[in-house]
C-alpha cells in the first residue's frame, strides 16, 4: 500500500476569509478536497493548479500570502 501524504492550496478572498484546498497524493492519484465547500475530484496531472481554478472559480479567492 502507498504512503500517502498531503499538501494545501491557500488563497483569502476579498473579505479575509480563507479558503483551503487540501491535495492528498497516493501513489499516481491525486485527491482534491475544499474545505469549504466539500468539493471533491481525482486529479492525475496538474492538481495544484485544479485547486487555484477552483478557489478562484468558487470562491473568488485569488490572494495568495505566499506572493506577498
Amino acid at each position: 500500500m502507498p504512503s500517502t501524504t498531503t499538501s494545501t492550496v491557500r488563497r483569502w478572498d476579498q473579505h479575509g476569509r480563507e479558503h483551503v484546498v487540501r491535495v492528498q497524493k497516493s501513489g499516481v492519484l491525486r485527491s482534491l478536497v475544499c474545505d469549504t465547500c466539500d468539493w471533491r475530484i481525482n486529479a492525475q496531472f496538474l492538481p495544484w493548479l485544479k485547486a487555484e481554478e477552483h478557489l478562484t472559480e468558487a470562491h473568488q479567492a485569488t490572494v495568495n500570502p505566499a506572493k506577498d
